[in-house]
């Protein structure tokens, strides 16, 4: 199964400020530059090539803390997997879009497959990490918006391993952020 990731950071690696707010997204670069089409910064077109989403407790919770309405939703009906050994349930108004898994990433994997997924979007800086180094992601989008935070919740984090990125294509946006698509490589 292919698992890939899609996520944005500050210039200095961070996924989120140390609260875990992401606000800083809606206010970094120029905000009234008009991309066109451009304007979803590729998350569309990513999203049409997935078929399910693995995300961690935490990056659940953040998304579940902007309240957003049905026409708001940003992953349709894409079935949406959270890793999380401690709770069992999800907020009410997510009830009908998110389930909670418990068990090993290889296991979930295995499972999906079985049932002919073929690519997850992996999204959470937790769990992207525990990905990278269970040697599970493909390729990885990463969005650098031009802000530095000084100190937050990093991207990456300790690894059990040299793990490099290549066949990078990157894409300068009017608003200063810019995407740099990568294939990993694991030694």
């Amino acid at each position: 199964m292919k698992c890939s990731a899609f996520i944005a950071t500050s210039v200095d690696g961070f996924i989120a400020r140390p609260d875990g707010s992401v606000d800083w997204l809606e206010t970094a670069g120029q905000t009234d530059v008009d991309l066109g089409p451009q304007a979803d910064m590729g998350m569309n077109a990513y999203m049409a090539s997935i078929d399910c989403i693995i995300m961690g407790r935490k990056c659940m919770e953040t998304i579940a803390g902007f309240n957003l309405t049905p026409e708001q939703w940003p992953y349709g009906d894409t079935r949406i997997i959270v890793l999380s050994n401690s709770i069992t349930e999800v907020p009410k108004h997510l009830k009908e879009t998110v389930e909670i898994y418990a068990g090993t990433i290889p296991a979930l994997l295995t499972q999906l497959e079985s049932e002919g997924y073929t690519h997850a979007y992996v999204d959470g800086g937790a769990t992207i990490q525990s990905f990278l180094n269970l040697q599970l992601i493909s390729e990885i989008t990463i969005t650098r918006a031009p802000i530095i935070l000084g100190e937050g919740i990093p991207l990456f984090g300790p690894s059990s391993q040299s793990i490099q990125f290549k066949q990078a294509k990157a894409v300068a946006y009017t608003n200063d952020f810019v995407q740099v698509h990568y294939h990993v490589s694991y030694q």
